[in-house]
């Protein structure tokens, strides 16, 4: 191979299947710095400007999922899936890529048709301990499968798997706090809670929070709110009297880096990429696993973390009653802090996005 390395990144829809991308293309931009890198998206979708803002082009898809219930939208999704097929068929004989590589989410799946019928080389990279149905459709076409959790031969072609752990933005460990309190205007001599509920927000833990305000500034706990988009006005307006207290509502948090090194507890939702990160910053951490997920597969990633006592559990249903109780606990307990969060370290995978990349360029032909 004369010519630079081309690949395609594909997928997206949620900050779960985004941020791992990035962190692909940026390892590979680290080892081979010429490297072109595309990434395919759906339009309308986060992916859109969160790859932009990280430094790579994107290409947009015209492409959405099922409804669960019949829709003027699910009767024109055939159609749309075959255009995003062309498209995509288009945009791989016009960039030609070395390999392809698919993360979950709506672009994904045309990317990969288009790709495996041109006979790429095309790896995908399953986030969940329940696999999308995506990268279910597409396992028997690709050559690889990098996954992050044990026992997916229930999904994949076993001949095919890679356990090598979620790819997680290097840098999200290592934020200096002191940087961070100045960050977020913190004072330094006040515990810090970190509440984030998925790029999109979380309805259960806003409005557990926003109940929560006037006990956090009792407790003289900080507050970091990621509310997502859609909560977010309304969580400006609650918080706003607490200013002067550091209680703040953000609508997202760029520099998730600061954001951990800031805090001392965090509130999560259990996705797979905020399991990988908590792992990797080793923070201690009260998960609340979403209930509309796939076969509940928040509530196993969350287990896997409770199991070896690197966590605490607090079920959607019960967090409008129970969470800040055990949060205020959690707070005020350093030793059980420091006991937490040297479970979680030693669940962390820290060379998984390197692993991954180890696989992808094992697929690609080189240049002898």
């Amino acid at each position: 191979m004369t010519h630079p390395l081309r690949v395609i990144i594909s997928g997206g829809g949620t900050g779960g299947h985004i941020f791992p991308a990035v962190a692909i293309a940026n390892e590979l931009r680290r080892r081979l710095p010429d490297t072109e890198i595309l990434f395919v998206g759906a339009n309308g979708r986060m992916e859109m400007t969160r790859v932009p803002e990280a430094g790579y082009k994107i290409v947009g898809l015209d492409i959405t999922g099922l409804q669960r219930r019949l829709t003027p939208q699910n009767l024109l999704f055939p159609m749309r899936v075959l255009r995003s097929v062309r498209k995509a068929g288009k945009l791989i004989k016009e960039f030609r890529p070395d390999a392809v590589v698919g993360v979950g989410g709506y672009a994904s799946a045309p990317v990969l048709l288009a790709a495996t019928s041109q006979g790429i080389p095309s790896l995908i990279q399953e986030q969940n301990s329940y696999a999308g149905l995506v990268n279910k459709l597409l396992a028997r076409r690709v050559n690889r499968i990098c996954v992050a959790y044990d026992g997916m031969e229930k999904f994949f072609p076993r001949e095919k798997i890679v356990l090598t752990g979620n790819p997680v933005r290097s840098e999200i460990a290592t934020g200096d706090r002191a940087e961070a309190l100045k960050f977020f205007g913190l004072d330094p001599n006040k515990k810090t809670l970190l509440v984030v509920g998925g790029s999109l927000g979380a309805r259960t833990l806003n409005l557990a929070t926003a109940a929560a305000l006037p006990r956090l500034r009792e407790a003289g706990v900080q507050l970091l709110w990621q509310t997502g988009k859609l909560y977010f006005p309304e969580a400006q307006k609650l918080a706003e009297p607490y200013e002067q207290d550091k209680l703040q509502a953000l609508e997202f948090i760029q520099r998730m880096d600061l954001a951990y090194a800031a805090a001392d507890v965090v509130v999560s939702r259990a996705g797979a990429l905020s399991v990988s990160e908590l792992s990797l910053t080793g923070k201690a951490c009260i998960l609340v696993p979403s209930p509309n997920v796939a076969e509940d597969h928040q509530t196993k990633n969350a287990l896997a973390l409770v199991g070896k006592g690197a966590a605490v559990l607090i079920t959607d249903e019960h967090a409008r009653t129970r969470l800040y109780d055990e949060a205020l606990r959690l707070l005020a307990d350093t030793e059980r802090q420091h006991q937490l969060s040297a479970r979680v370290l030693e669940l962390a995978r820290p060379q998984a996005t390197t692993a991954i990349v180890d696989e992808l360029l094992k697929l690609i032909p080189r240049q002898q």
